[in-house]
């Protein structure tokens, strides 16, 4: 089985069929690489780099393209290995890296369609003897629907948790800060005046669910377009979150910060997350030696392939560090994420999109099953996804449909 050909597919569509999502991002594109043989089987994969810079995805899978033609996929990790070396200047971290993690994607894919087993089983087998905790064969994990923003007023985000559960998650993440349909965010930057609007909120949602709610809290600070806290407020907000059983407060400082990370872990009963902007293993090196996180994120998507997510995980593991791998890319990142869950020993819970758009639904079909709030482990070769024509043809990209933070004279508007 040879590869013949490598093509990048960018496509545009609804970010959402989720209508309090929708308030704040109504269109998402995505990027898909596309690994075809002369065997007949093709690869597929997804780069999360296609939901921030869709253009720029082409070119880069363009330049690795003759490194994987005429070979097979006996050998992954010497393939990704070439793809890194010869692209050391500029994807050691960053776009490059997070363009091969798509690549290297649609090569497990290939490899268990040829072998017949699902991505999750050949990664457990290959990566068992780098975790310190003993294997665990998950028949099930627990999910959450990552629900973006708070919405508000308050009882506008009680009716989003009743939207969530309707669908059968009983787990659910929020955003910090207040989200106003009309008025945009409201996300304080004073320690004080932060601390109480989350605790605000977090004591209203206990009151109306209950404690047995899997309740996150995501404060976007590794990536927020309004303010970015200082660790005098994550600590107020983490601090005071202690009373309200956190499943987890995600991205509470910015990723230039990983010792203020580490502090604010040894100074609160939350567990702090975060890791879902780190790429390779050597930019998460620093994260997991510092101990700046209690649960790690890395994203299938997103850290440089399959191989080094296991790696970080791996890593993570022998701190003592659990997982919850991050996924916020259309229908085959999602499923990267979930393979690579169930392969690692560590995971502690799975983010799903809820109520997902056709670019999540088209391209997963029955393949992510959750029942009772848990997902089961995949059961189809491969990374069980499929790109049709049909598809491919109806969501048609869009230039300029990329997520970005707005500056003056560069505005998100879709």
């Amino acid at each position: 089985m040879k590869i013949v050909d490598v093509k990048t597919i960018l496509l545009t569509g609804p970010c959402t069929n989720d209508p309090y999502l929708s308030e704040a991002r109504k269109v998402r594109s995505a990027a898909f690489i596309e690994i075809k043989t002369d065997s007949g089987l093709t690869g597929l994969g997804e780069t999360y780099a296609g939901y921030f810079f869709p253009e720029g995805v082409p070119e880069i899978v363009e330049f690795f393209k003759p490194i994987l033609l005429g070979n097979n996929v006996d050998d992954i990790p010497g393939l990704w290995a070439k793809m890194y070396h010869c692209g050391n200047f500029w994807c050691r971290v960053g776009l490059g890296a997070i363009v091969l993690c798509g690549i290297e994607a649609a090569l497990w894919d290939l490899k268990g369609k040829q072998e017949n087993l699902p991505v999750w089983k050949l990664l457990q087998k290959k990566w068992k003897p780098e975790f310190t905790t003993p294997t665990i064969i998950h028949d099930k994990l627990p999910c959450y629907a990552t629900g973006g923003p708070s919405n508000y007023p308050l009882d506008k985000l009680a009716g989003k948790i009743d939207f969530y559960n309707s669908l059968g998650f009983n787990g659910m993440k929020i955003g910090a800060g207040a989200y106003y349909k009309d008025q945009g965010f409201n996300i304080p930057s004073d320690a004080n005046e932060a601390a109480d609007l989350e605790s605000e909120k977090m004591a209203y949602l206990r009151q109306q669910f209950g404690n047995n709610l899997w309740l996150m809290m995501d404060a976007h600070m590794g990536n927020s377009a309004v303010t970015t806290w200082g660790l005098e407020t994550a600590t107020a907000v983490a601090k005071a979150m202690e009373p309200f059983n956190l499943y987890f407060l995600e991205e509470p400082l910015h990723y230039t910060c990983p010792d203020l990370y580490s502090e604010l872990c040894k100074n609160t009963t939350t567990p702090i997350a975060g890791g879902e902007c780190l790429t390779a293993v050597c930019e998460w090196q620093t994260f997991i030696e510092q101990k700046s996180f209690h649960i790690g994120q890395p994203d299938a998507s997103f850290t440089a392939g399959l191989d080094q997510f296991m790696q970080v995980a791996a890593s993570l593991d022998k701190t003592g560090r659990k997982i919850a791998p991050h996924a916020w890319g259309a229908g085959a990142s999602q499923m990267q994420n979930v393979h690579c869950g169930f392969a690692c020993p560590n995971t502690t819970i799975l983010e799903v999109a809820p109520a997902y758009g056709p670019l999540h639904s088209e391209v997963i079909g029955d393949s992510l099953q959750i029942k009772n709030g848990y997902a089961l482990p995949p059961e189809k070769p491969g990374l069980g996804i499929e790109l049709t024509e049909a598809t491919i043809k109806r969501f048609p990209f869009e230039r300029g449909t990329g997520e970005f933070n707005s500056v003056p004279g560069k505005i998100l508007t879709k």
